[in-house]
């Protein structure tokens, strides 16, 4: 007895079969698809790039490691000829009393000055994505308009905004806390450059959410609150450590603003830096050394967040 097997039923291990040819296609169009996206060409023009980009500051690494008198006499690859560095310009910047209280200055400077802006942009970013209110488009090319407006040009009306009323309330408000009123207007100066461009990225971050999910939160029964906390900001974190190293790094590498609003026992490390060099430039060769000893907190902080900040890069790039 014979049995015959219909046309349209799978022969046994025909489904393994097709998974694997389904497999090995994905593959193909992986490896295709990198071909189209890179090429010898751009890779060596990136490590030139590169290499060009880091020489700048290898020298100013190198100089940093070089006694007084070969940095006032000579350029810093000339350390290939007489390989004679020393410690020296660390050991003098590291014993200033100023440059260590401004250190602490920067971190409480600079973590406020994060903090804050991310806080306000992230709810300011989930209204005008997933709220709807009257004149909402409007405001919101309004916040995107003021990216365009340059920092110069508002410090003059900042500061005497915080000298007729801020700056009195401001040390009324933290009068609690020792110190804080000193602070107060370098992290209000900070947070308002920052929100518009934090508004603005958050917002095509948040927005990109899948409506299905903010829809079934709402039949739930859970409110814009709930939403935003146990939805919209797990799913947010990539884009908001991306921001954050950006705006960790524009706030403590900030000279302008501290110019400008942090002063006297405020000052924070790069307006120490800027003093650094004494009556006409006598001590500028400690300028390279007090440099590095303030990128120290910067690497950790790139380097503690960089899973999140590729992450947030490669965020919406791609769909599915």
């Amino acid at each position: 007895m014979t049995s015959t097997i219909p046309a349209d039923l799978p022969l046994p291990g025909a489904k393994t079969t097709q998974g694997a040819v389904e497999r090995a296609d994905e593959g193909n169009i992986t490896r295709r698809s990198k071909r189209r996206l890179t090429s010898r060409g751009a890779t060596i023009a990136s490590l030139v790039i590169a290499i060009l980009w880091t020489i700048p500051t290898f020298g100013l690494f190198v100089t940093s490691l070089r006694p007084q008198e070969e940095i006032t006499r000579s350029g810093w690859w000339e350390v290939f000829l007489r390989w004679d560095l020393t410690l020296e310009n660390y050991q003098t910047v590291l014993a200033n009393e100023d440059l260590s209280r401004s250190f602490i200055n920067s971190i409480v400077i600079t973590l406020p000055a994060t903090v804050a802006p991310l806080v306000v942009a992230a709810l300011a970013a989930y209204a005008f994505a997933w709220i709807d209110f009257k004149g909402k488009n409007t405001l919101f090319i309004l916040v995107f308009a003021l990216q365009i407006v340059p920092i110069q040009m508002t410090l003059v009306p900042l500061l005497t905004l915080f000298f007729r009323g801020l700056h009195t309330a401001g040390g009324t408000l933290f009068e609690g806390f020792q110190g804080a009123g000193i602070y107060t207007q370098v992290w209000i100066a900070h947070t308002i450059f920052a929100l518009p461009l934090a508004i603005f990225l958050l917002h095509n971050f948040i927005s990109e959410i899948p409506g299905e999910v903010i829809e079934a939160a709402r039949v739930d029964g859970a409110g814009h609150g709930q939403i935003f906390l146990r939805i919209v900001l797990p799913l947010t974190v990539p884009a908001i450590a991306s921001f954050a190293i950006f705006q960790f790094l524009w706030v403590w590498n900030d000279l302008l603003v501290a110019l400008i609003f942090a002063s006297g026992e405020a000052s924070p490390i790069t307006r120490t830096l800027a003093e650094l060099t004494g009556q006409f430039g006598r001590t500028a060769y400690l300028l390279p050394a007090g440099a590095f000893i303030a990128m120290i907190v910067p690497l950790i902080v790139f380097f503690a967040l960089q899973r999140y900040f590729v992450r947030g890069l490669l965020a919406g790039s791609t769909k599915g």
